[in-house]
């Protein structure tokens, strides 16, 4: 097996494209999530802050997730899926 050698300038690139693409992921989660819940508490005369919590919950959990590919995988991606 080769040996990998990596300069610093490889690492911050690969950890800056990492960080970019793990925080679309989680606000992307949180606006849908958010959305979501305003759709949901809206007709059921819930408060806005249910919907706020419900976006939260799933940013969090989308930045274990994230993390959690990181950890399996070094990879640049976010993503749990092999060659991404």
């Amino acid at each position: 097996m080769p040996e990998l050698h990596f300069d610093g300038e490889t690492v911050v690139k690969t950890a800056g494209t990492y960080g970019r693409d793990l925080l679309e992921r989680v606000l992307s989660t949180f606006l849908q999530s958010f959305i979501g819940g305003i759709a949901i508490t809206t007709p059921l005369d819930g408060s806005m802050w249910y919907a706020a919590a419900a976006g939260g919950v799933g940013a969090v959990l989308s930045l274990a997730k994230g993390l959690l590919a990181r950890v399996r995988a070094v990879t640049n991606s976010a993503s749990l899926a092999k060659g991404v």
